[in-house]
């Protein structure tokens, strides 16, 4: 046969071989650290808690969320590729934390925190990919969500996105600490902070100039993260910041309602190094905001919230508000208890409280409910006595307020 034909089989024959060799090539799997370091931006970032319904199918979504606009349910994170991420690209993923986009398009609520994850690297997202691959992967469809028109149609997000939202990745600052950038990436980022803890306008958007100013939260009020005397943590020193997030508690305070399910399920299972850069971030931060001027309280108010917490709270709190730290938390200075906003102390005094455990704090101490015990009034006047005592100062609490607080049982 010609020479020119066996050449042109060799040919054939190298292309098929190269062809082969390249179809037949995976995609590289993620080392055993990148997946553990997704892990632990995954709990920095408390994924399971809106993620998880049913205890027993951990990251499978359907739990329900409700916003001020409506109610939405959180998407599954298994990697169930009908109903999950399986079926989802790298670059699906990053868009969807970067971008605030899903692969079909559409735009995500803000209730999934795309305006802060957006700071992540694109590395750090694929490692949180990475582990959540690893995860049992459950089918599960969650509802549609159930939001008010017009935020029944996500083509009104395109508008949110370009009136309150950029994608940015973080940036750190060369004259500051590699702890303090470490701690400023974790807060702004990964671990959302301002999402709860930043008041919102009339769209759902952080108010400018307000960062980490506290803000209401489900019946709940986020305080200030920042350097305010009373409501915020001037007072606290970075390793009360430390202790607080790692155990639930510390010498001043006590994690409760939503930020005890973070505790539990995100910051005490960080590194010491992870939080200890948070409180160095957190305790950094100056008051932007002035507190508000307080009055005092009318002394019948005073008196008559006295005689209450004489009867029913001088057991565990003392005479002189001190209780038992790390058990009973102490009540001077108590910047919780000091917010401008008093849904937090409302929301104990009616429900009770139970001192939320973890491994670094196993002991537990709890509080009665008195939403059966107490009228509105009653326990208007012992709020108002316990945030006005003891060097504390905060606006009185109104019958109205205890109402309202009551209808968000």
């Amino acid at each position: 046969m010609p020479r020119r034909y066996y050449a042109a089989r060799a040919i054939l024959a190298v292309l098929f071989l190269c062809t082969a060799f390249v179809g037949g090539q995976t995609k590289a799997q993620p080392s055993p650290e990148i997946i553990a370091r997704g892990k632990a931006l995954t709990e920095a970032a408390d994924c399971a808690s809106c993620h998880t319904a049913d205890p027993s199918k951990p990251f499978a979504g359907g739990k329900r969320i409700d916003t001020p606009f409506g109610a939405i349910y959180s998407p599954n994170l298994t990697p169930d590729r009908d109903t999950g991420l399986g079926g989802w690209s790298d670059d699906d993923f990053y868009r969807a934390l970067h971008e605030g986009i899903a692969p079909n398009g559409l735009r995500y609520y803000p209730a999934f925190p795309y305006p802060n994850f957006t700071r992540i690297t694109r590395d750090d997202v694929l490692a949180i990919r990475a582990y959540l691959a690893t995860l049992t992967p459950f089918r599960n469809t969650r509802p549609p969500p159930e939001l008010r028109w017009p935020l029944n149609h996500r083509v009104v997000m395109r508008a949110w996105d370009w009136l309150f939202f950029r994608p940015r990745t973080f940036v750190p600052k060369p004259d500051k600490s590699a702890e303090w950038n470490r701690g400023a990436y974790l807060v702004r980022g990964a671990a959302h902070c301002g999402a709860c803890h930043t008041p919102k306008n009339l769209f759902g958007a952080n108010k400018r100039g307000r960062a980490y100013g506290g803000a209401p939260v489900a019946g709940w009020f986020a305080p200030r993260l920042d350097g305010a005397e009373r409501g915020g943590l001037k007072s606290w020193s970075v390793d009360d910041i430390t202790e607080y997030l790692q155990s639930g508690r510390n010498g001043r305070s006590h994690a409760d309602g939503l930020m005890a399910e973070v505790v539990v399920n995100s910051t005490s299972k960080m590194s010491d190094a992870d939080v200890h850069a948070m409180a160095v971030y957190l305790k950094d931060l100056r008051a932007r905001a002035p507190e508000p001027v307080v009055a005092p309280p009318p002394p019948t108010q005073m008196a008559d919230g006295q005689k209450i917490y004489r009867g029913a709270c001088i057991a565990c709190h003392e005479m002189d508000g001190s209780g038992a730290p790390r058990i009973y938390p102490p009540l001077p200075g108590n910047a919780n208890l000091q917010s401008a906003d008093p849904s937090s102390t409302l929301r104990i005094i009616l429900d009770g409280a139970e001192t939320v455990t973890t491994p670094r704090a196993p002991n537990s101490g709890s509080m009665p409910a008195y939403s059966e015990k107490l009228s509105d009034q009653e326990i208007a006047d012992v709020a108002t006595y316990i945030r006005n005592s003891w060097g504390n100062a905060s606006p009185a609490v109104t019958p109205a307020q205890v109402a309202k607080a009551r209808k968000q049982q």
